[in-house]
């Protein structure tokens, strides 16, 4: 009698790594798209993940759009 192998074991933890690694890619898609489109959710992103919207606005810099940092800051001025 040949020993067990752990073959289907790794097969399901793989399976499983490669789930919440497209689960992951949606969810960071998603948040971009909610920030890209809402000043409020950046708002809110502001106020809880700074950090997080620090990296949307360098993202958008990087790619050749300025000037949106200092547009929610001023609309962000105006509304206080």
């Amino acid at each position: 009698m040949a020993p067990k192998t752990m073959e289907p074991l790794a097969k399901k933890i793989f399976k499983g790594i490669i789930i919440l690694e497209v689960a992951g890619v949606f969810a960071a898609y998603g948040i971009f798209h909610k920030m890209n489109s809402s000043r409020d959710f950046r708002g809110t992103m502001n106020k809880y993940f700074p950090p997080v919207l620090d990296v949307f606005y360098k993202s958008n810099e990087w790619s050749g759009i300025y000037g949106l940092r200092e547009a929610d800051q001023e609309a962000w001025s105006k509304k206080d």
